[in-house]
């Protein structure tokens, strides 16, 4: 049974950092790690993997299946990304996120 508070927030979904996604698009923060080979060379960003796992900071009224809070998975080259206070983030749709990750 879902709380007055729950209620509300599926209706108007979420806001972070001033920002409110729009109908069924998820606000992500990620961070970019330096990556390095085997013998400690720093690969640059023109080289490395885009990352695929993010935290889900606010979440549009739309959303049904992932709240905030989750950690996801989602395609390497989906959705908008986004700086926010030097902060790397992306809008991604919902059926951009591939999965959530369950802590065990």
């Amino acid at each position: 049974m879902a709380t007055q508070t729950e209620e509300k927030q599926e209706k108007q979904g979420t806001v972070a950092r001033g920002f409110q996604p729009l109908g069924d698009r998820i606000f992500v923060t990620y961070t970019e790690e330096l990556e390095r080979t085997a013998g400690g060379i720093y690969v640059p960003d023109s080289a490395r993997e885009k990352p695929q796992r993010g935290t889900v900071e606010a979440i549009g009224k739309d959303v049904k299946n992932i709240k905030v809070g989750d950690q996801v998975l989602f395609d390497k080259y989906a959705g908008t990304k986004i700086k926010i206070d030097n902060d790397d983030c992306l809008i991604l749709k919902e059926e951009d996120v591939l999965g959530i990750f369950v802590q065990s």
